[in-house]
């Protein structure tokens, strides 16, 4: 199970998991949603993780999940998928100041659109929802619906050429 920062101080178990990691996790003190999309943010804490993590892999359920506000461009869409969790909906986007595309998981079944595709190449779209790093090549937004959880407070959603799904 990934560990989310509010879980983390609500068990008091925060600095325990920072110095496992190494101090590994960027600015947990304002571990908060942003009200816009801020991509410098994101940008930042994509690069933190990779720093971090450029010479092994991060054991399941070893970092914490980041909320994040981006917004950029559709540079690739995937077509759904069934998984233990649901149907899914897969895209990357581009994200100003990004060196690579950042792939973005739509849990199909709890969303309130349309059949997929319902994004496209070149679609600007503005995401909400939680970012996790696994690797290098295993990382994305998800949590990207309107659903929140114990272990995840707030509520995701894709906007694609000003249309809200979530």
């Amino acid at each position: 199970m990934r560990f989310s920062c509010s879980r983390l101080v609500k068990a008091g178990l925060l600095g325990f998991v920072v110095s496992i990691m190494g101090g590994a996790v960027p600015a947990l003190a304002e571990s908060s949603m942003p009200a816009q999309c801020d991509n410098t943010r994101f940008v930042q804490d994509q690069a933190h993780y990779a720093q971090q993590f450029a010479h092994r892999h991060v054991p399941y359920g070893q970092h914490l999940d980041l909320p994040e506000h981006i917004c950029g461009m559709v540079v690739h869409v995937y077509r759904a998928q069934q998984s233990r969790s649901g149907r899914h909906g897969y895209f990357l986007m581009s994200v100003a100041g990004g060196t690579t595309p950042i792939r973005i998981v739509s849990n199909l079944d709890e969303m309130r659109a349309p059949a997929w595709p319902w994004v496209k190449v070149g679609d600007q779209v503005e995401v909400q929802g939680r970012y996790y790093y696994d690797g290098p090549n295993r990382q994305g937004v998800d949590w990207t619906h309107h659903g929140t959880s114990r272990q995840w407070p707030w509520p995701g959603f894709v906007s694609v050429n000003g249309q809200r799904y979530q």
